[in-house]
């Protein structure tokens, strides 16, 4: 029996192969690089006195509202026990902080309620407000797109008039948290993104996160799951070129350069989607839409280890603090740094940044999200970098005014071949983990010709929908 190639070891490809495999369809991964997970995974690296730790791409939140991400998870986990809960998602400013703790769950409850939390938002400034536009935040519908796809998310917020504070504290943390630049990122996708975590989740904004590393809580775990129904998982392979019949690898010469298949999901991060396309045979609505994904600008995660304890929050998000984004407090978070912190009496501590402007060097960088760190938390000052690790990546997709309607689906005009990523395109609002792990189901639905896996959707109309806002 010919496989199905899954490219890309990521959520979307390892929820693709889930499915897949679950139905008896036999089932190759390929994975560039020597450990799954695409950016929310693991692998391990060394301290200088030798101490093996498990480096990530980031912090990741897990939201309640991610039925599908928990759903794959279940398959190894099914308690959830990996998962811990936190009980606020805090924002730091410069001028201010904001809270989500419990807020209610019911719009437009849950907006009053934090308008009320917000000092900056008094009666004036209420009053100062463009309202019809700012309903458009619990307006989503159908209408979206077309309404909303050409404006930035930049001129969007700056025509609500909010006050600066506010709009700091608000919606640029918001905004900022998907990789991509205001100025060049959709208003529509801001407000899906609105809609989808807060306005039409009945779940509420507070997330859950991982106790351990994501390699020993779901990747390495899954990977056992998968091997035990028969798929086949290569990794430090790259995807040369798909093929009518065959998937072309960049291989060693000591296996096999070419995969005759039953199908491909392609699900790769944009860069290498992009140039898989260029050297493949695909159909021309297929190429369109590959050729039309962007890339976000660079972001950066600087895990540092400290000489002494932070005893902050595990995760807080900043604004107005120069390039910082998020803090999080790794030792509070999950075992292997909480285990470091004991015989140290240090702290482990991450910083992220995102979009930044691809013209600044490392060194300005580290030096302006340092300095965030000391002010927001000014104990740290004193403290001494013991080892760090610093990475900086592009590769997210980018969500540009105007893109979503040559944005690619799931399923394409290239008979045998899906696409599964955080970039699709998907009937119902969701992004980032969830939108990889829901469209991976998708794909494996398309290819086996029946709803092999239930995808939950969230709701796609806000309060508002009916007035196509």
């Amino acid at each position: 029996m010919k496989p199905v190639v899954v490219c890309g070891g990521g959520l979307a490809g390892l929820a693709a192969a889930t499915v897949l495999a679950e139905a008896g369809r036999r089932v190759v991964v390929i994975e560039r690089e020597r450990h799954l997970g695409g950016r929310a995974g693991a692998w391990t690296e060394q301290l200088k006195d030798g101490t093996p730790f498990e480096m990530e791409r980031g912090f990741h939140a897990f939201f309640r509202n991610y039925h599908n991400l928990r759903a794959l998870i279940r398959r190894v986990d099914p308690e959830l026990s990996v998962l811990q809960e936190q009980d606020d998602y805090p924002i730091v400013g410069a001028q201010g902080s904001a809270s989500f703790r419990d807020l209610s769950t019911r719009t437009p409850i849950n907006l009053i309620q934090l308008v009320r939390r917000t000092k900056s938002l008094d009666l004036r400034a209420l009053m100062n407000v463009d309202a019809r536009r700012a309903s458009a935040m619990i307006a989503f519908g159908p209408h979206t797109y077309a309404r909303w796809d050409h404006v930035s998310a930049r001129d969007y917020l700056d025509s609500l008039r909010f006050p600066r504070e506010a709009r700091s504290l608000l919606f640029d943390v918001f905004a900022h948290s998907f990789f991509n630049d205001e100025a060049d990122f959709s208003a529509a996708e801001l407000l899906m993104h609105f809609h989808f975590y807060f306005t039409g989740n009945p779940d509420g904004l507070v997330f859950d996160t991982m106790r351990v590393p994501f390699s020993r809580g779901l990747f390495d775990p899954l990977r056992a799951y998968l091997e035990r129904r028969g798929v086949e998982v290569r990794l430090g392979v790259r995807v040369e070129s798909v093929e009518r019949d065959h998937v072309r690898l960049d291989a060693p010469t000591t296996i096999e350069q070419t995969i005759e298949h039953a199908g491909v999901v392609l699900a790769l991060d944009v860069p290498g989607l992009r140039a898989v396309a260029e050297r493949s045979t695909l159909g021309p609505a297929t190429r369109r839409g590959i050729e039309s994904l962007g890339v976000a600008p660079p972001f950066v995660v600087w895990r540092l280890w400290l000489d002494r304890r932070v005893p902050r929050a595990p995760f807080a998000g900043t604004t107005g603090v120069g390039l910082l984004d998020n803090v999080s407090v790794y030792d509070a978070l999950e075992d292997e740094s909480a285990s470091w912190a004991r015989r140290s009496g240090g702290s482990v501590i991450e910083l992220h940044a995102y979009a930044i402007d691809p013209a600044l060097d490392d060194a300005r960088v580290r030096r302006d999200l340092l300095a965030g760190l000391h002010r927001i938390y000014p104990e740290t000052r004193h403290a001494v970098i013991v080892e760090d690790r610093y990475l900086r990546r592009r590769d997210c997709p980018s969500f540009a005014p105007g893109s979503h309607a040559l944005r690619p689906g799931v399923e394409t005009d290239t008979p045998g071949v899906v696409l599964a990523g955080d970039f699709v395109k998907l009937d119902a609002p969701c992004a980032l983990m969830e939108r990889a792990v829901a469209s991976g189901f998708v794909a494996a639905n398309a290819l086996l010709g029946r709803a092999a896996q239930g995808v939950h959707a969230a709701s796609s109309r806000g309060l508002l929908a009916r007035a196509r806002i």
